[in-house]
């Protein structure tokens, strides 16, 4: 078995990518996510959980949230080690606080947040003049 190092790209790298507020929006930004982070040399493992990290909270967004929507991809610390954060932030709520969308299959929602707490070592939501950002943090490596 061959070893592979994986380097993260310099301090300061980040991507930003609007979504456009439609059907097939998360797939097309999560195809050009996954050569942003091929470029980056994130191990493949570590680049799979991140998309699936990014579908959830980008999904979420389009789902739940008004727009704009922008995902922004950037590197902090986490125990002394690199880490990609991921950040989906909105514009807020589509529907008023406890009035779910009549739309919407509950068989089909509600896992998104779990999967997102599984995957990353950390995460969290900001509430700022601006919206709402989710975010979360995985390691590198």
């Amino acid at each position: 078995m061959a070893l592979q190092l994986h380097t993260t790209p310099q301090e300061g790298a980040e991507h930003v990518c609007p979504l456009p507020h439609a059907p097939g929006a998360v797939s097309a930004v999560r195809r050009c996510v996954r050569t942003v982070l091929a470029e980056w040399n994130l191990s493949p493992d570590v680049a799979d959980d991140a998309l699936l990290v990014i579908s959830e909270l980008l999904t979420n967004a389009v789902v739940h949230a008004l727009p704009p929507t922008a995902l922004r991809l950037s590197w902090t610390w986490l125990d002394g080690r690199s880490a990609l954060r991921i950040e989906v932030t909105d514009a807020g709520p589509a529907h008023p606080a406890g009035q779910p969308a009549d739309e919407l299959d509950p068989d089909e929602h509600g896992r998104g947040i779990g999967i997102v707490t599984t995957l990353s070592a950390r995460c969290g939501v900001h509430i700022h003049p601006g919206g709402i950002t989710r975010w979360a943090d995985l390691p590198a490596a």
